[in-house]
């Protein structure tokens, strides 16, 4: 057996401690008569008072002797009984006492289990405090990603809107540009008839009937007047677009959103097919604080979506554009009867990079960046359509009290 733990070796003293010796020895002395003492292993007195001729009955548990019970006035018999009365009081002391130890250990054991348990959830839990750090970190360094490639898509979606712009507007500034100089080319050769006219003064009248200087001046002012006008025209255009980009306004103001409007109708009317076409019915507006060059994105964005409608549709049609006022604000609706939209493409129309066009035919960003404009305004836009019915958007923006 062990020294420790709960199947060690017992010694009397410590089954047997002084109270409880102080408790025990008076009725072992009455029960042997007079006198009586416990002794341990070694022959110490625990208890009582040894006579040199004592009777000694040993009191043991297992096979050794763990101590004696030694009286000089009681019969064998009573020491005998007295003996094994202490006897098995001991053992029932080294019963709860190895339960105790018993006890202790387990609990002991399970103090270390918690411990080593705790140490390990410890160890975790900084693991995972720096897998969490790492993994905010990734995902920060991936939103930031995402967001610069989706910023460079929306840029990518304004210069290709820009482009096709561009493309419209260059081709009607070189309409009023190419009869200008059409126009100052035949005016250069009438001065030269006005040139020979000089020469031959002296026969002025054959001379003013052989040159046509009736028609000549007739006509001269009839292309001064068709230049003037082109240059008028290149003008608008130019204005037009000088608004469009909004050049000259990159912060808030009031403005009204029938300009806006206008604006984009004008840009994207230029550019209509001889099939479709677009009507505007606008109603006197309050002014709203905004930023007029993203209204101008949005409008455009959303008046060339459909027509594109129209235009997949295969068939002739008519973009229709209104605005009107209410209590609650500015509404504008813009509807089309083009192809239209299933369900399923409606619930995704507002999804970055979402299309219901042929591949390389659109990026998918017109309604996500429309949808972004009219949530920076605090507005609202809602979707209605049907397939092969057409589509209607519905925008609304609050107006100050």
């Amino acid at each position: 057996m062990s020294d420790t733990g709960f199947d060690r070796e017992w010694r009397l003293a410590e089954l047997l401690d002084p109270a409880q010796l102080e408790r025990l020895g008076p009725p072992l002395r009455q029960l042997l008569g007079g006198d009586a003492a416990i002794l341990d292993a070694d022959g110490h007195t625990l208890w009582g008072l040894l006579a040199g001729d004592a009777r000694r009955q040993a009191l043991i548990l297992e096979l050794e002797p763990l101590g004696y019970l030694a009286s000089n006035s009681g019969s064998e018999p009573a020491l005998a009984a007295a003996t094994r009365l202490l006897t098995q009081l001991l053992r029932s002391q080294a019963r709860f006492r190895m339960a105790s130890s018993l006890h202790l250990e387990a609990v002991a054991e399970d103090f270390e289990t918690l411990k080593r348990e705790h140490a390990r959830l410890v160890e975790s839990e900084n693991r995972y405090k720096k897998l969490a750090g790492e993994l905010e970190s990734r995902v920060q360094a991936q939103v930031a990603q995402l967001e610069e490639r989706q910023q460079m898509l929306y840029q990518a979606e304004k210069l290709a809107s820009v482009g096709q712009l561009a493309a419209g507007m260059a081709h009607e500034i070189n309409n009023p540009l190419g009869f200008a100089r059409s126009n100052l080319s035949t005016f250069g050769a009438y001065l030269q008839k006005l040139a020979t006219l000089k020469t031959r003064l002296a026969d002025a009248p054959a001379a003013w009937h052989e040159l046509d200087m009736d028609f000549v001046l007739e006509d001269g002012l009839d292309l001064l007047g068709e230049t003037a006008v082109g240059l008028e025209r290149i003008a608008r255009i130019v204005a037009d677009l000088k608004s469009f980009s909004n050049v000259d306004r990159a912060t808030e103001e009031l403005a009204d959103l029938n300009d806006s409007i206008r604006q984009a109708a004008g840009i994207v009317e230029r550019q209509l097919p001889p099939d479709i076409s677009l009507h505007l019915e606008l109603g006197e507006l309050p002014r709203l604080v905004c930023l007029p060059g993203h209204l101008n994105q949005l409008f455009h964005n959303l008046i060339r979506n459909a027509v594109q409608a129209i235009q997949d549709a295969g068939r002739p049609g008519v973009v229709r554009v209104t605005s009107q006022a209410g209590p609650e604000g500015i509404s504008v609706r813009i509807a089309d009867d083009g192809v239209g939209m299933t369900p399923e493409q409606r619930e995704r129309a507002f999804e970055p990079f979402f299309t219901t066009r042929p591949v390389g035919k659109g990026a998918g960003l017109g309604l996500s960046t429309a949808r972004n404009i009219v949530l920076a305004h605090s507005g609202r836009i809602a979707i209605d359509s049907e397939p092969g019915r057409g589509t209607t958007l519905n925008l609304s923006f609050p107006t100050a009290p």
